[in-house]
């Protein structure tokens, strides 16, 4: 392959560092560009949105949404597969890497702009991304306009003050949860990593950036910021583990945000498109949250729902969904 493929985004972005993650662990050659003022106008040549992170293959072509550009380039670099050969593992995977994208950013979104310290961290690191020669006068000015344009956005993610509390709390014990698990193993399903991985990982990795967020990985988890390093540039320590081994720390992780708060989440949202509701309320886990429906979720849980329909065979992946309270949102 003559050209390398281009990858515009951010490090402050979960999704442009996922994607530059699984790159840097397949091998693939690449440029990683930030995005600045300076290269939007090239990079918008292969975006339909003006979202990154916005890639540019060897051909060309544009690509956008992370989850997409990683399943069509994994098709055409299949080794080393992030995917285990077990079927009901990989779709397990695949659930946790949709989880991560659309709950694990619930988590980052909020902690990034829910306090001042916040605020203030991530508008100058946006600012200072976007204009590297910026100083002074003009750099605080981008950064206040940013801080007021993303605080004004957490009701996307349904982060406002009735819903606040829950997603503190919910991450504060996924983080105890997820240590438990990753200080056996040095990825989510063994010694290298699989497509929840990547998901996961770029939501976790801005939080650790983050003050208030990074704070309490740094103090409760250090197994879990050692992974949240080690993605950076991760590196195949062994081979996947089998369900059997994952279960005692994965399958609690599992059922209480998996099948407690995302997936009954994702098809309130759906019914709530679906009915043509201006916003919409539904029970997570004897809490009340609510929020307007988001068009992206919905077509994100039908495509998850068409992988769990072309799954084979369904005899060791159904106890699994099953015990995790997973399977009556799937289908």
């Amino acid at each position: 392959m003559s050209d390398p493929y281009r990858i515009w985004g951010a490090e402050i972005s979960p999704y442009s560092i996922k994607v530059r993650s699984y790159f840097r662990y397949k091998g693939i050659p690449h440029e990683w560009i930030p995005r600045t003022a300076a290269v939007q106008a090239e990079s918008m040549k292969y975006a339909k949105l003006p979202l990154i992170p916005i890639v540019a293959t060897p051909e060309d072509e544009g690509m956008q949404d992370s989850t997409p550009i990683i399943e069509k380039v994994e098709a055409r670099f299949p080794d080393p597969s992030i995917h285990p050969d077990d079927e009901a593992l990989a779709f397990v995977s695949a659930l946790v890497e949709e989880f991560g994208d659309e709950w694990g950013n619930k988590w980052m979104f909020h902690y990034r702009w829910a306090r001042e310290a916040d605020q203030d961290s991530a508008a100058e690191r946006i600012a200072k991304s976007m204009m590297p020669d910026a100083e002074g006068e003009a750099l605080s000015g981008m950064a206040g306009g940013i801080k007021a344009r993303m605080v004004d956005r957490v009701w996307f993610v349904g982060s406002n003050e009735r819903t606040a509390g829950q997603i503190e709390d919910s991450f504060q014990a996924a983080v105890g949860d997820l240590e438990a698990h990753l200080s056996q193993r040095a990825y989510l399903f063994g010694g290298r990593p699989a497509f929840g991985d990547f998901g996961l990982w770029g939501q976790f990795y801005n939080c650790l950036t983050d003050p208030t967020a990074g704070a309490i990985l740094k103090e409760r988890a250090p197994a879990t910021v050692a992974w949240c390093e080690r993605m950076l540039e991760p590196k195949a320590e062994g081979d996947f583990e089998s369900w059997e081994s994952l279960a005692p720390t994965l399958a609690p992780f599992l059922e209480r945000y998996v099948g407690r708060l995302f997936l009954p989440w994702s098809d309130a949202n759906a019914k709530a498109l679906e009915g043509g509701v201006e916003e919409f309320e539904v029970e997570l886990d004897g809490h009340p949250w609510d929020q307007k429906p988001q068009k992206y979720h919905a077509r994100s849980l039908a495509k998850l729902r068409e992988r769990y329909a072309g799954v084979t065979d369904k005899a060791a992946l159904d106890p699994i969904l099953e015990a995790a309270d997973c399977k009556r949102w799937l289908g």
